[in-house]
């Protein structure tokens, strides 16, 4: 929300970045001298200003970057139009809403840049509205949760109304709340007027201009939105009847709930002001071009019937039949989690509702600022190549073991919580306390705190939660009030959290990113912040609302327990903590339900995440996962691939298999299953004894047969063991041998050597090369295997816990370089060349030396496959004796080469195996 503006900072700024390099990021000897050239002549004309603080803002805005999106794109039946237009029609909507962007929201210049250029690329690929004729485009956008997606569709529709489409409907989410969150943002950034007062910008004798719209010298632009943020602002018969302006000669937004009924209302609504009699007696509008932009694409507007010729359900029934009621039609779909998307049959066309949602015209990425806290800065991730640095996580997590008695994973609807909260959620209570406390001494006075508490779908739970929460606040306001009773020791309580977790976690962060605290400014604080706390359910079933907009002026200070309606979409402004236990079956679920991700300026260091390893872990996995999707995009973008060649390939690959529900993918039992042109590798370990027993033995009899059949590569002493010209039954032999822990989702060794043998018999990986990887430096552990005598490489555990918790977790098996242990020189300089390519198409600051997995994999024979092998020594235990021998896992990359027969590869699944899961609760919907 708007926050109240420094207006003589505000000028300055403006001056400033006017006056710094347009095309590239500025350097920061380039920021001081225009700091100083603007403060001394606005010191000249009598203004006050902090020139510290305005180099300091200057800074955090310039060091801001954002790559290129890049796109799959297929021009079948497009002309494009966008370059013609962009000087024979007005865009007013767009420069409103890049100024309001950059002087009210404050946004860095270069990010407002990429916005401007991404909104273009996306605009370009749907029709020019003024061309003649029946056409229809639909594309999808893969962003990141909680990293500015509704902001960038904001620009798309400004730049839609500015082309000349005059319809636009804006599905948003299946809640009221998010319905109205995002009516809310579409108010300020595109409408320029309250909804909740009046429906036209120029409506006689009404004014609630907001946002863009009550800008100095800001534009009055023709625009209506029959829907308001109101609760129940909805579109409805009400609603429809109630309409008293025409269509078609000024643009329309509606921001609706992605609802059957509601859509249908809308459906029939416009086409009986509007419609004709169509071919087959249904009634089409034909003058008047539709733009859809469906928010959280993946969410209720996917097909999820088995057999897609079949009735669609009934959300996606009701959103095809309003794209097919329009001639001309333009449908973009945004999400963060886009494999529930990618899996919809491409050549579906139901005689009834037409074709599926399957983004056939280009899906592309959006890439996130790098100033946003996203799953990646949160729970890590190594680079896929040399140059590139590992994203180290911050230290934020906060390990949760402490539940079981309190509330049993396993609880039912009418379970109640234990009497007494677990220490973990009183602790992440106190550190809310804290952090609204701390944000009051940074001077962070009147803005929004949040916290989440989300350990239950169930809403009578929710309720039963969320008392207890507010008796342990009030029970924490009346103590400290006592001063002379356990007050003094509450608050030392307090200080120890503070200097023992918050003292430490800002020392993380740079001087400039975070203003150290004493414990004396914060102490003083603690009372006000904690008078401004209020404790919601956010339910179905609840009258509470997170009413940020009402409390703009001077902050809202929530602590939130819900389920669902905190999962997807739903924004908590100010999110400080969050107390995360809730299980999900999928994936694409899990990392939606991640509302610690988005923008927190000024107070990164204050953020916490209360979660179990299990949960931590598998997060840590799904962020590999979505960012190799997203590295996937930009390879095949850069090979001038299309959307139906892209879906091929993640509908068939490991990649997609498990992370959506299996009613998304809509394949039934029979499913295509390929590893073409992919790397996978062991990230998560069994730590059961016999597990580890286990694989170090198929790892010893692998080495002796391959001494036995394969020709040996000879290296230095303790350096790697390398065997070529191995047979494929040999590597198949050892991972079918292999243990997996059941948590590892995306490597099933069993069904990676079927795939091995499924190509060995159309004539493709008939020649290994096999690599027993050994550490060589002078301090690593030496141990002999099968007559090999090698250095056992270490992989620090994400989980520090793992000897209680059973397994072994990793974020990366493999270092990048020795996937290039196998390639000859003319392989590796095409790789080399490729990675070069895609870095200057996506506009990255450096080009990297090492090329990345995918460029590597693209450059393989159909023969040649490689195994590599790691022998990771594990720490010993604090308690241990060091002499003691090293306890060893085995872990292992494959790096496949780009099947030419990949779609033949067909496996029968049974249900079981689709349903065995790191998790064991089913996903119900809740109200």
């Amino acid at each position: 929300m708007s926050a109240p503006v420094d207006e003589p900072m505000a000028k300055a700024t403006r001056l400033v970045l006017g006056f710094l390099p347009q095309d590239r990021q500025p350097k920061p000897e380039e920021v001081q001298t225009a700091v100083n050239a603007i403060f001394g002549m606005l010191a000249a004309q009598g203004v006050d200003l902090d020139r510290d603080q305005l180099a300091k803002e200057i800074e955090a805005m310039t060091a801001v970057f954002q790559e290129r999106s890049m796109a799959l794109v297929d021009p079948k039946g497009h002309e494009p139009w966008l370059p013609e237009a962009k000087n024979d029609r007005a865009w007013d909507f767009w420069e409103r809403y890049r100024r309001y962007l950059e002087d009210v929201v404050n946004l860095p210049p270069w990010v407002v840049r990429r916005l401007d250029q991404s909104s273009d690329e996306v605009l370009s690929q749907i029709e020019d509205p003024r061309r003649p004729g029946p056409w229809r485009r639909q594309g999808l956008v893969i962003g990141q949760v909680q990293s500015g997606k509704t902001g960038q569709y904001i620009g798309l529709a400004a730049k839609a109304v500015d082309a000349g489409y005059r319809f636009i409907v804006v599905l948003a989410g299946i809640h009221n709340d998010l319905r109205s969150q995002t009516q809310l943002r579409i108010d300020e950034g595109l409408l320029g007027f309250d909804t909740q007062h009046q429906s036209r910008s120029n409506e006689e004798g009404r004014s609630r201009a907001i946002g863009a719209g009550a800008m100095p010298l800001a534009k009055r632009l023709d625009i209506a939105s029959p829907t308001s943020s109101a609760e129940k602002g909805d579109f409805g018969l009400a609603t429809a009847k109630a309409i008293n302006f025409p269509l078609g000669s000024f643009p329309v937004v509606l921001v609706v709930k992605k609802h059957y009924k509601i859509l249908e209302y809308l459906r029939k609504w416009v086409t009986d002001v509007h419609g004709t009699e169509g071919e087959h007696g249904d009634k089409v509008v034909k003058d008047l071009p539709l733009f859809v932009i469906d928010d959280e694409a993946d969410n209720a507007s996917i097909n999820t019937v088995r057999d897609p010729e079949a009735d669609p359900t009934k959300t996606n029934d009701a959103i095809r039949r309003l794209m097919k009621s329009f001639d001309k039609a333009a449908y973009v779909g945004y999400t963060a989690t886009p494999f529930a998307n990618i899996y919809i049959d491409p050549d579906v066309d139901h005689d009834t509702v037409g074709e599926d949602l399957f983004p056939y015209s280009f899906i592309r990425t959006l890439p996130s600022p790098s100033n946003y806290l996203g799953p990646e800065r949160v729970f890590g991730l190594q680079a896929d190549d040399e140059d590139e640095d590992d994203v180290e996580p911050l230290p934020l997590v906060r390990h949760v073991n402490d539940t079981d008695t309190w509330l049993p994973t396993k609880h039912r609807s009418g379970d109640s919580p234990g009497d007494r909260l677990p220490q973990s959620l009183r602790d992440a209570i106190s550190s809310f306390v804290l952090a609204c406390a701390a944000r009051r001494a940074r001077g962070q006075t009147k803005v929004h705190n949040s916290m989440l508490v989300h350990v239950t779908r169930f809403t009578a739970v929710q309720t039963l939660v969320r008392d207890q929460v507010d008796d342990h606040l009030r029970l924490i306001v009346e103590t400290l009030r006592d001063r002379y009773g356990k007050g003094p020791a509450l608050r030392a309580e307090l200080r120890a959290l503070w200097e023992q977790d918050f003292v430490a976690t800002t020392a993380c962060f740079p001087a400039d990113e975070a203003q150290r605290l004493t414990w004396e400014q914060v102490s003083e604080q603690l009372l006000p912040a904690l008078r401004k706390i209020q404790v919601k359910t956010v339910n179905g079933a609840s009258k509470d609302a997170l009413d940020y907009y009402e409390n703009r002026r001077n902050g809202l200070s929530v602590i939130a327990v819900g389920g669902q309606k905190l999962s997807r979409g739903l924004t908590l402004d100010g999110l400080t903590v969050s107390y995360y236990l809730r299980v999900s079956k999928t994936y694409d679920t899990l990392l939606q339900m991640g509302r610690w991700f988005g923008y927190r300026p000024g107070y990164e260091d204050m953020c916490r995440l209360y979660t179990t390893p299990a949960l931590q872990a598998a997060y840590a996995e799904v962020t590999a996962a979505t960012d190799e999707l997203r590295r996937e995009v930009e390879e095949m973008a850069a090979l001038r691939l299309t959307p139906r060649e892209f879906g091929l390939k993640v509908r068939s690959s490991s990649l997609g298999l498990t992370v959506t529900a299996a009613n998304k993918m809509r394949q039934g039992t029979k499913i295509l299953l390929s590893y073409s042109g992919e790397g996978p590798e062991t990230v998560i370990f069994n730590f059961a004894d016999k597990a580890v027993e286990k694989n170090f033995k198929a790892l010893e009899a692998l080495v002796r047969r391959l001494d036995a059949v394969a020709e040996s590569v000879p290296g230095p002493p303790a350096g790697n063991v390398r065997w070529q010209r191995v047979p494929p039954g040999v590597v198949s032999e050892f991972l079918t041998s292999y243990e997996p822990d059941r948590m590892a989702q995306r490597v099933r060794p069993g069904l990676i050597a079927r795939y091995v043998e499924q190509c060995a018999k159309v004539g493709e990986l008939s020649n290994w090369t096999v690599c027993l990887v050994s550490n060589t430096t002078p301090k690593a552990t030496s141990l002999p295997i099968a007559g090999h005598t090698v250095g056992l490489v270490t992989r620090k555990p994400l989980n520090p816990g793992f000897r209680t918790e059973g397994r072994y977790t990793i974020r990366r098996v493999l270092s990048p370089p020795d996937e290039l242990i196998d390639l000859d020189e003319a392989q590796r300089a095409a790789a080399s060349d490729a990675a070069r390519r895609s870095a200057e198409e996506k506009e990255k600051p450096s080009v990297p030396k090492t090329p990345a997995g995918p460029h590597i994999r693209r450059r393989r024979r159909t023969d040649q496959g490689l195994l590599l092998i790691y022998p990771i020594k594990v720490p010993h235990a604090d308690d241990g004796e060091p002499t003691a021998p090293p306890l060893v896992l085995v872990g292992f990359q494959v790096s496949f080469p780009h099947s030419e027969h990949q779609s033949k590869t067909e496996y029968i699944a049974n249900t079981v195996w689709l349903q065995e899961d790191i998790y064991t609760i089913d996903e119900e919907d809740e109200a």
